[in-house]
């Protein structure tokens, strides 16, 4: 912090909380932006720092009007592209500019995205499936980042640690209806795959099978859970899963994401079988172009357009100085039937295909 004048550090603490009317050690918080002052305590501690003429530290100057930040953690899977383009329509509505920033493997962090997206002065932040879905992370992050005084709101993935608005899908109601679904079509031997246990949205979806598995299907915990197999959400992450899958004898696979199915698809192919009249897949999201594939895809939409829209809604509130209430706003997915999924083989399709194994070069 640079004053106008020059004063020991010491005096302007001093000035500065006695023009604010707040103990020195309030005002130090303010200006190293750490957590648990009050939003109209800090707008007092800011107002006196102007009164007296200092500059404010760089993270603590006026807000950008017109720019919003938006933390994605790759573009690879197009979700998150479609994730961009509703909130991104939603902000320039409203006169925003969004900025988005996009982790890359080997290239900056969410900490560091958030960091240069403050440093520029955005008006507020949404995070799309960020550490804060990873019941692993340091939630600390984000209240520092409220102690700065920025607003912000978290797309998929919730924690009570967090105080702020949460936007997210019913993971648990979508593999419901997925495998709801395939239990229509005869399938008794259903396989998920998902990405690593350490997320909310995966914890959440294997709820949701398990108790399927339970109630239509007749499964203890204990015999369902071997069927839940984790991997990346990646089409080699599903075709990973999807791969020890078929080795357990499953006719139907949900998968997590679309990326995930295709790589199920790609692995039943490898292994001789024919989807869907052999192995029914399922996938997740609805992703652009997913309607196009061979075959085209059963998947559980992501209610993106909605969710989008809600999540700048209750950043826009926030910025407005009238704050959304910090919770969970839950939307419910749909089931949309394609090609991928049909009934499960049984006799009058003759016997049941051995997968064959695969060599080196597969």
């Amino acid at each position: 912090m640079r004053p106008v004048q020059s004063t020991p550090m010491t005096a302007r603490l001093a000035d500065i909380a006695a023009q604010a009317g707040v103990s020195e050690a309030t005002v130090s918080r303010v200006l190293n932006g750490k957590p648990g002052v009050s939003a109209t305590t800090r707008q007092s501690v800011l107002a006196a720092l102007d009164v007296l003429g200092y500059e404010r530290p760089v993270r603590l100057r006026r807000r950008s009007a017109g720019l919003v930040g938006l933390i994605t953690p790759e573009l690879e899977n197009p979700i998150f592209p479609a994730f961009a383009q509703v909130i991104g329509q939603a902000l320039t509505r409203q006169g925003y500019t969004p900025v988005l920033a996009t982790q890359t493997p080997g290239g900056s962090t969410e900490d560091e995205l958030t960091e240069m997206l403050v440093d520029r002065g955005v008006a507020g932040i949404i995070f799309v499936s960020g550490l804060h879905a990873d019941t692993s992370a340091d939630m600390g992050r984000y209240e520092q980042l409220r102690g700065q005084g920025v607003p912000f709101v978290l797309i998929n993935g919730f924690s009570d640690k967090v105080q702020a608005p949460f936007v997210s899908p019913d993971d648990r109601a979508a593999v419901e209806l997925a495998v709801t679904h395939l239990t229509a079509l005869g399938h008794r031997r259903i396989g998920l795959a998902v990405g690593p246990k350490r997320f909310v949205p995966v914890q959440r979806k294997i709820a949701g099978f398990l108790r399927c598995a339970q109630e239509q299907l007749g499964m203890s915990a204990a015999e369902a859970e071997p069927l839940v197999q984790h991997s990346l959400y990646t089409l080699e992450g599903g075709q990973a899963a999807a791969a020890a899958l078929i080795e357990l004898g499953v006719t139907a696979i949900v998968c997590a994401s679309d990326m995930m199915a295709l790589g199920a698809i790609r692995a039943a192919r490898q292994r001789g079988l024919d989807v869907p009249r052999e192995m029914s897949v399922v996938g997740f999201d609805d992703s652009p172009l997913i309607a196009f594939t061979d075959p085209p895809l059963t998947t559980i939409r992501q209610p993106v357009q909605a969710m989008g829209q809600a999540a700048v809604r209750a950043l826009l509130e926030e910025i407005g100085g009238t704050p959304a209430p910090h919770s969970e706003f839950v939307f419910h997915p749909e089931l949309v039937v394609r090609g991928s999924t049909a009934s499960a083989p049984g006799p009058a399709s003759g016997p049941a295909k051995v997968p064959r194994p695969l060599r080196a070069s597969q």
